[in-house]
């Protein structure tokens, strides 16, 4: 047994998962009145003017 093996166990990635399951319910039932970030867009780079 190593010293984080208790953290690696099966078991415990389950009991994980489901956590996670569970917040991501409740975050899409109820959202926080958190707005979604707008898209983030590169900026589009200005055209040089043509040389010559």
């Amino acid at each position: 047994m190593g010293k984080f093996d208790r953290r690696k166990s099966q078991k415990m990635k389950r009991r994980k998962a489901q956590v996670k399951k569970k917040e991501k319910l409740a975050r899409r039932r109820n959202p926080t009145g958190k707005k979604p970030a707008a898209k983030k867009t590169s900026a589009k780079k200005e055209k040089a003017a043509p040389k010559g």
